[in-house]
């Protein structure tokens, strides 16, 4: 019960410090001191919760009476939530650490609100991981989208309320998805209770019904293709240390969803379904990663660019996750837990270099007071901490060795390999197009990150904010260096990380773990597949980074005569600062390349947007014609009641005799009716 109780410790702290900020709502350095250490402590005590967890070899229970009788109150701690509540905390850490200097932007703003807001933010996360009881699992779900909703618009301009209008239709429609699917099996087992589900499984086809409208729901959370529109638009228009807990943890509590109801709640006894169900979350996972680099190439906005960079690795994630159910579904443990490892484990990469990529955003928005990369422009000689902060965490989800992010897509290929050589024909088919899929992702994140580091952080700069951008504040600097550092180490401590995560992965779907590294070298499930060792690519890397040095030095003195130091050629035309590269002309390219996608994306965006007036419209309507309705409908309504009450009131004596004869009376009658 430790895992538990720690939980709950984090759960108080959480609860305290939300309070805090709302009595202090008035003296904001006393919430920036008290609502931030208080958040630490909840942080650390969490993420202990989470690490006994994975450890335990039990899962641990806690089993409380509700307010009603199908909504006990049931809070379950294994493996894989314990993995969830460790990632939750580890993000909260670092925003509550860098928030306690970012938030002085919002200096007069309602600083206590946007305490409060993140403090329930965070728990609700965690009660929704830890719930095993349906009923409680939709209220904490719908208490965490309320939460980030507020923190979305919190600026309060029209982009702001826009997005957060989209976010609130999507996240509850997703809801009412969920809760449908979790009345199906509610409805099958007689108690919303998970364990309930477990042990009385829906017959086909319903299984497969549930398992879909679960997809959705959760899919939309994600933020999935097609179902990823809300996305780009809400993650940046929140605070950057509420975005990078957005887009870090929040988006893979869909993920979650998927795993626990595919795998969890409905895999012992899917059966042939589950071959079905791991093909349809391979390919939306395809399509996801493609799409979503595509999309984020052509983005001048570096929020925007680094949320479409979060639907391309939900993506990914989800690469992992369909193989692990296609490896159940052939009878395959070694494939099953090698796939699911490798979701879980890239769940955990992205987490990091995407929380790590969304601070150093917002430390230069701090500085130069803007999204757009084109007014940037040389930061890296001004804002050097943040620039290689930034830097770890573009390689990190450019998946370059040997960071973390390598790993997990290492892993997820192989994975895929391992379906193509030993699946049926048509996961012999599916398997190396979502693999080509993958090395095309990759290709182009590489490309997008050289585009977002070398237009913000190298160059001249391009504005008058940028020429006078100093360093972050140091509380900043170092939350960012928490998470540079954590992309480094689950690169190289891989040969440890990996077997944890796939001990969970076992654990979920119920098998015995699988060998994954031995000593410093990594297995992809298979011995007799290629392995890797990660302390041999460290050091080839670390020799590489001084190659150009020595050959540098090894030409210099071959050089003869006076260097001579002229302006560029520039085909016959002075040379001008406009001439450097630029986002757009960086992309331009690969916008010509994929054409339809970016004409697709403008006609959906238009689409939304007409609803959206159209929603305008109707809302204007309503309050124009509320005073006729006040006057021909609810004012005679109004003054009904109020005449009844007043003919009622006659019966109202005030003497107990009549009283005790109405009841005399009302016995009577009900006799009469009995006999």
């Amino acid at each position: 019960m430790i895992p538990l109780s720690l939980l709950i410790m984090s759960l108080l702290l959480s609860c305290g410090g939300a309070i805090l900020c709302l009595l202090l709502k008035h003296r904001e350095g006393d919430i920036r001191l008290g609502g931030s250490g208080i958040g630490v402590a909840a942080a650390i005590a969490g993420l202990a919760s989470g690490l006994t967890a994975i450890g335990a070899g039990q899962p641990a229970v806690l089993d409380a009476a509700g307010p009603y009788p199908f909504a006990h109150f049931v809070l379950r701690l294994d493996p894989l939530a314990g993995l969830m509540i460790a990632v939750i905390s580890l993000l909260s850490l670092v925003a509550w650490i860098y928030g306690f200097a970012y938030v002085r932007e919002y200096a007069g703003r309602g600083v206590g609100a946007m305490g409060f807001f993140m403090n329930a933010f965070i728990a609700s996360m965690m009660l929704v991981v830890a719930a095993d009881n349906g009923f409680w699992f939709l209220i904490f779900f719908e208490m965490m989208s309320l939460a980030s909703y507020f923190l979305v618009i919190f600026d309060q301009d029209d982009e702001a309320v826009d997005a957060g209008f989209l976010y609130f239709l999507v996240a509850h429609g997703g809801s009412v998805l969920i809760m449908a699917a979790f009345f199906l099996m509610a409805n099958q087992a007689g108690s919303f209770d998970f364990a309930a589900f477990r042990a009385h499984p829906l017959p086909a086809p319903l299984d497969s019904v549930a398992f879909l409208l679960a997809f959705a729901g959760f899919g939309a959370k994600a933020g999935m293709i097609p179902l990823h529109i809300w996305l780009p638009r809400a993650h940046p228009a929140a605070p950057s240390h509420a975005s990078a807990l957005m887009s870090g943890v929040m988006i893979k509590i869909g993920v979650f969803g998927i795993v626990k109801v595919g795998i969890d709640l409905l895999g012992a006894s899917a059966g042939p379904a589950m071959l079905g169900w791991g093909l349809l979350v391979l390919a939306f996972g395809a399509v996801s990663s493609v799409l979503g680099v595509v999309y984020a190439l052509a983005e001048h906005d570096i929020k925007k660019l680094l949320a479409y960079h979060s639907v391309e690795n939900i993506g990914i994630i989800l690469l992992g996750v369909g193989t692990g159910m296609i490896g159940m579904a052939l009878h395959q443990p070694v494939l099953a837990v090698l796939g699911l490892m490798a979701g879980l484990y890239h769940l955990l990469n992205h987490a990091v270099f995407k929380g790590l990529l969304f601070l150093g955003a917002g430390s230069a928005i701090f500085r130069m007071h803007t999204k757009d990369m084109e007014e940037m422009g040389g930061l890296a000689r001004t804002m050097p901490w943040t620039a290689l902060s930034f830097l770890v965490g573009a390689l990190a989800i450019s998946a370059i060795p040997p960071l973390n992010g390598f790993v997990s897509e290492w892993y997820t290929y192989h994975a895929l390999f391992a379906a193509a050589l030993d699946g049926t024909p048509l996961v012999k088919f599916a398997a190396p197009i979502a693999a080509v899929m993958l090395a095309l992702t990759g290709a182009l994140a590489v490309m997008c990150f050289v585009k977002a580091y070398g237009i913000m952080f190298a160059g001249a700069p391009r504005s008058h904010h940028a020429e006078e951008a100093r360093e972050a504040p140091a509380a900043m600097v170092a939350g960012m260096a928490v998470l540079a550092v954590a992309c480094v180490a689950l690169g190289l401590l891989a040969p440890l990380v990996a077997p944890v995560m796939g001990r969970i992965a076992a654990a979920t779907i119920g098998t015995a773990p699988v060998t994954l590294a031995v000593g410093t070298t990594l297995l992809p499930g298979d011995a007799q597949q290629a392995t890797l060792s990660t302390p041999l690519i460290a050091i080839l890397l670390i020799a590489m980074a001084f190659l150009p040095i020595a050959l540098k030095a090894a030409f210099a003195g071959r050089r003869g005569g006076d260097r001579k130091v002229a302006a560029p050629w520039a085909a016959g035309y002075l040379p001008d600062h406009h001439m450097s590269a630029s986002a757009g002309s960086f992309a331009q390219p690969i916008r010509m390349f994929f054409a339809p996608l970016y004409t697709m994306r403008r006609a959906i965006a238009g689409r939304w947007t007409g609803v959206a007036h159209g929603f305008e419209r109707v809302v204007t309507l309503a309050r124009r014609t509320e005073p006729l309705a006040d006057r021909s409908v609810i004012a005679p309504i109004a003054g009904a009641v109020d005449a009844s009450g007043k003919w009622l009131q006659i019966i109202q004596a005030g003497d107990f005799r009549i009283y005790c004869l109405y009841i005399v009376a009302a016995l009577i009658a009900l006799l009469a009716l009995a006999v």
